[in-house]
């Protein structure tokens, strides 16, 4: 019996699963709010207390570096340790990876129904592939292709955190306006969660588009705004002028990142867009996404041969990483 957890700030998810059933048919799944706990052992603790099952080993992709075995949640005080958890929770083997490389260990095993297809491409046998998700915060991974075991091998990365590079007048604008509250402006700052309330602020500050009095109302009274700012966005009986502005400028940043993303992989064989947004706004990524991804001079047609997917599964993270326990088991 093997655990799987997508362990995040607000969230953990964990899964027990069989080789022989496989990461895509767990025997029992749970979800518990994070802050409730104080650490890890404690969530497996109660998740495990409900089951009558006995557990060998253990993958827990988690939403923040891992170095050396050790790994802490952004936003959650958590420390964690692969040789502390294995002792503690009495498991043969435990494994720490970065979200992103969960996600993208699980992108090679992704099936259509999984995925929404932006631009087909034409994939490179071999080719690397780039993965990157914005959600509360922007991760970025890549998988290359390991010729001895004939299989992709996933990435990790804090390409996130690299900076924002604006590539038209308004992006620019956007840079000095987030300059002096943040001094270095990372793309997570303009391409997440986050980075939707800080694009909606600067053009509501920009007095570009006025702020409707229901809407106001609305964003005052909400604990997370940006639901309310992408739903406006995408009614299609009367989209909210400065919702949609947020968005368009959202995507177009978005894309651009992604475009970069690809160039310094070479990702033949693919993008994916990982992470809680892009499945919640594809009517505008398949609109305005494309244009700027390609938007990189005299590589723009080897941009155009590269496919590009949105990840529609919500639990590819945990299926990344029961995915990542079956490959080291066969090693």
């Amino acid at each position: 019996m093997l655990l799987a957890g997508d362990i995040g700030g607000t969230k953990t998810r964990l899964a027990l699963f069989t080789a022989e059933s496989g990461p895509r048919q767990p025997v029992v799944e749970a979800t518990f709010p994070s802050r409730d706990y104080p650490n890890l052992e404690a969530v497996v603790a109660a998740f495990l207390a409900g089951t009558e099952y006995t557990v060998d080993s253990a993958c827990f992709g988690v939403a923040g570096p891992v170095v050396d075995g050790r790994a802490s949640v952004t936003n959650l005080p958590w420390q964690m340790d692969v040789r502390t958890l294995s002792r503690n929770l009495g498991l043969a083997k435990v494994y720490l990876i970065n979200d992103l490389e969960a996600i993208a260990t699980a992108v090679p095993y992704l099936e259509p129904a999984d995925l929404h297809t932006l631009n087909p491409g034409k994939p490179a046998h071999g080719g690397a592939i780039g993965v990157i998700a914005p959600g509360t915060g922007l991760g970025e991974g890549f998988l290359t292709w390991d010729a001895t075991s004939g299989r992709y091998r996933a990435q990790p990365s804090e390409g996130g955190h690299a900076s924002f590079a604006p590539q038209t007048p308004l992006e620019l604008e956007l840079l000095r306006y987030l300059q002096p509250q943040f001094g270095h402006v990372s793309c997570e700052r303009v391409c997440s969660g986050q980075g939707l309330r800080n694009i909606y602020a600067f053009l509501k500050a920009s007095s570009r588009s006025a702020e409707p009095a229901w809407l106001a109302e609305r964003l005052a009274s909400a604990e997370d705004p940006n639901p309310i700012v992408v739903a406006a966005a995408l009614d299609s009986d009367q989209p909210c002028e400065i919702c949609a502005q947020t968005l368009s400028l959202f995507v177009s940043i978005l894309g651009a990142e992604a475009g970069n993303l690809a160039l310094k992989v070479l990702a033949t064989g693919g993008v994916y867009l990982a992470g809680g947004i892009p499945p919640r706004i594809r009517p505008t990524l398949d609109a305005g996404f494309m244009d700027a991804f390609c938007h990189k001079g005299r590589l723009q047609d080897l941009l155009r041969a590269i496919p590009v997917h949105i990840v529609m599964n919500p639990a590819t993270a945990l299926f990344g990483a029961a995915c990542y326990v079956l490959e080291n088991m066969s090693v």
